[in-house]
């Protein structure tokens, strides 16, 4: 699990919330409705309902997602084409390797398939995880625009009530109540949740793009036999310079 996002998700509320004396004056059901349920709907509209659904499991890997480190792939990567060179590529076969992405790889290895085929094949795979990171971000990034316009539409919702029904005292408090906290639950949603949570995905995207870039070239290097003493060498360039040295002794 990434503790960063949780942890980051929980300190900003908590931090909100140190701040406030009388929680259940920011309690308010019609507020909620307006800003989230609303945003939720508008955010529907404007979508299929398989991209709506799918962004929940992407939005997921921005907590449970645990990315490999480069050197730790680069490392596997010189072990099987130490194996391939000294006893074959089909010494690959039924080796352990965690990363789904660089086990289809090798298994495509394994079947003698064209390092041209396995290059495009594999390209294709990151195009479509890249695509489906897309989608996900962009549905929290339609709620993050969403959800301040909905704040300041309950915020008109509630001033009409309340200058609808002046000469009732009783009305013009939850009226109000109404006008102002839709605009903090539309800025609450934008900028604590979706916002961080569309950058994240971003991020964790390229990453994950990078990594699968590594293990390409790693693949194709180990289908034209190079020699795996140099295979470290030709994939540092993924790994930032602090690692290199460390990769380079490991190595």
């Amino acid at each position: 699990m990434d503790i960063a996002t949780l942890f980051g998700l929980i300190g900003a509320f908590v931090m909100i919330a140190l701040s406030i004396t009388a929680p259940a004056m920011f309690i308010d059901i019609p507020s909620v409705l307006i800003v989230v349920c609303g945003s939720l709907f508008v955010v529907l509209a404007r979508s299929s309902m398989g991209e709506f659904l799918s962004a929940v499991s992407v939005a997921a890997k921005t907590f449970k997602n645990k990315l490999d480190k480069p050197e730790a792939l680069i490392m596997q990567l010189v072990e099987l084409a130490t194996i391939a060179r000294k006893d074959g590529m089909i010494a690959l076969e039924g080796q352990d390797i965690p990363n789904k992405f660089m086990a289809k790889g090798i298994s495509m290895l394994v079947d003698g398939s064209d390092g041209e085929f396995i290059k495009k094949s594999l390209g294709k795979d990151i195009a479509s995880m890249k695509m489906r990171h897309s989608m996900g971000a962009n549905i929290f990034s339609a709620m993050g625009e969403i959800a301040p316009a909905m704040g300041m539409i309950g915020t008109l919702v509630g001033l009409v009530q309340m200058l609808g029904n002046m000469s009732d005292p009783k009305s013009i408090g939850p009226a109000m109540a109404v006008a102002l906290l839709t605009t903090l639950y539309g800025a609450l949603l934008a900028n604590v949740i979706c916002i961080p949570l569309v950058q994240k995905l971003k991020n964790q995207s390229e990453i994950e793009a990078s990594n699968c870039e590594l293990i390409i070239e790693g693949i194709v290097f180990i289908h034209g036999g190079g020699n795996p003493r140099i295979l470290t060498d030709y994939l540092s360039s993924f790994v930032a310079p602090k690692q290199r040295a460390k990769l380079e002794a490991a190595g």
